[in-house]
């Protein structure tokens, strides 16, 4: 089923990455021969791709009102990850598993900005349900600012049993919560894991909680008790990264 991507850096990004089949790219005539479109118009043909120019109005239309900033590709489907594909990315980095398991994230922007964090904190892959939870949309790609063609991202049936094949692999599950007894702060998590981060309204599921070895919370000083999802994925996953590189000077 074909989608839409709109957006210079989303669509950019995946021009780079054969992974994403891309059938048309669509330019704003009057911005065709300016960089960045100029680039993006050479990137589809190095790969063969067809380009349509049209007006702003109809640009609007096909990217159904997004921010399109001249440029909406039209992809043959998302090329979703399997839980192999995201195992396997681990094993050749050489380097601890950081896996990002979300479960019941609805907001596409909010998921957006997860994987761009994600990606930025070189996680190996994102796992979500198929139910209940924001896929790739094209709003969701445009938030993640090209990160989306980059990193590993795998929709699953059953997220328990998702969790249950990462420990099997030795993989710790750390889940997070506002009522965890563990800071954050006072953690270990230089150890191969998988983070497991619930929606904006319920947090994790309990089917999901009772498969953690380890619950933290994100410490506060102010009187608001929670943060945005992808603000709080962003403050333990950079701490995942500051503690590792720690242990990488003092080893």
């Amino acid at each position: 089923m074909a989608t839409i991507v709109y957006g210079i850096h989303p669509v950019h990004e995946m021009l780079k990455n054969s992974r994403w089949l891309i059938a048309e790219v669509h330019l704003d005539r009057k911005r065709a021969r300016r960089r960045p479109l100029d680039e993006i118009a050479r990137e589809a043909e190095a790969r063969g791709i067809s380009i349509v120019l049209h007006d702003d109005q109809t640009l609007r239309k096909l990217a159904a009102g997004g921010v399109h900033q001249g440029v909406v590709a039209v992809l043959e489907g998302i090329p979703y990850a399997s839980m192999e594909d995201i195992l396997m990315a681990w094993r050749n980095s050489g380097q601890k598993a950081t896996i990002l398991v979300l479960d019941g994230v609805q907001d596409p922007h909010n998921l957006g900005a997860i994987v761009r964090t994600a990606h930025c904190a070189g996680c190996h892959g994102i796992i979500l349900p198929r139910d209940r939870s924001a896929s790739l949309t094209p709003a969701a790609i445009k938030a993640s600012a090209g990160a989306a063609a980059h990193i590993p991202v795998a929709r699953v049936t059953n997220l328990a049993s998702a969790l249950n094949m990462l420990r099997q692999e030795g993989i710790w599950i750390v889940g997070t919560a506002a009522e965890a007894g563990t800071d954050l702060f006072d953690s270990d998590l230089d150890l191969d894991l998988a983070l497991a981060m619930g929606g904006e309204e319920k947090g994790l599921r309990p089917l999901v909680g009772k498969r953690c070895d380890l619950t933290v919370r994100i410490p506060m000083i102010g009187i608001n008790w929670s943060l945005n999802v992808s603000v709080a994925a962003g403050v333990i996953l950079f701490e995942i990264l500051r503690q590792r590189r720690l242990a990488g000077v003092s080893s």
